[in-house]
């Protein structure tokens, strides 16, 4: 059996299309034949208040124009109407909160207030000279090498500085932006940044998130999760569309059984160790 999908956005999130469907992505599952789906939306602020951290900080436009906070009423709404409509089906809820160190404050009102099922950590945007900026906006304003290596400072922060997470979404997110052309990304390159990281995650007991929006992990980076002390992988298709809901998770599963982990207690939980 397939693992869970534990990072799924639906039109509750702001940077989805029309297309998506909360209901067409449990229809998605249900077809693929996953057990479970998590459908974290999005929770991210466009200013700090009281009590958060980036409160002052100007914020770049290019990113935060975009950004439309979570009616959480609405979307829970959604999803206990797809759990009574799909009831083969596990519906979990959940929210991938963005920058949560920085704004721990306006973010934690949510998170503390509800029971979501699955709570991500995720970092998009980063400070650079005074501003929160989109981390790919970094590329070009500094050497390729040193942007991962500013964005990976920037993921420890948020693993050291915030408890509001159980699952570290996308580790490597600017990965995805590398800029094209014969310098390719090499993860050994970054191994030792890779490994802060992942120490740090470890020692918090959380759980390391298998994105397969992204490029997907080798199993030599799984396997320094395995070293730094890591017991708990969860998989995340971070899909936008309802075909995307579980995308390319038979070989996600083969890269985390090669570096040791198995499937959890019940097809619901994390592989563990």
């Amino acid at each position: 059996m397939l693992p869970a999908d534990n990072h799924v956005h639906t039109e509750w999130s702001y940077d989805t299309s029309h297309e998506a469907s909360m209901a067409r992505s449990c229809e998605q599952a249900l077809a693929i034949g996953l057990p479970a789906i998590a459908f974290t939306e999005h929770l991210e602020f466009t200013a700090g208040g009281e009590g958060d951290a980036i409160s002052g900080v100007a914020t770049d436009a290019r990113w935060w124009s975009r950004i439309k906070p979570l009616d959480v009423t609405g979307y829970l709404a959604a999803v206990e109407e797809c759990r009574q409509r799909f009831p083969g089906l596990r519906v979990l809820s959940g929210v991938e909160a963005g920058e949560a160190h920085l704004f721990a404050a306006s973010a934690g009102a949510i998170v503390r207030g509800q029971a979501f099922d699955r709570v991500l950590g995720s970092v998009h945007a980063v400070p650079y000279k005074g501003r929160l900026v989109a981390a790919d906006a970094l590329f070009g304003s500094m050497p390729d090498h040193d942007v991962m290596g500013h964005y990976f400072a920037e993921v420890l922060r948020l693993i050291e500085d915030s408890d509001l997470f159980e699952v570290l979404a996308h580790l490597d997110f600017p990965r995805r932006y590398w800029p094209k052309g014969a310098h390719l990304f090499v993860e050994e390159d970054f191994e030792e940044e890779y490994r802060w990281v992942l120490r740090a995650l470890a020692r918090s007991g959380r759980v390391l998130e298998i994105n397969t929006k992204s490029p997907l992990a080798s199993v030599a980076m799984v396997q320094w999760w395995r070293a730094e002390g890591g017991t708990a992988v969860s998989f995340g298709s971070d899909a936008h569309l309802p075909q995307r809901v579980g995308d390319r998770f038979k070989l996600a599963v083969d890269v985390v059984e090669a570096a040791g982990f198995r499937a959890g207690r019940d097809p619901y939980d994390f592989w563990r160790m």
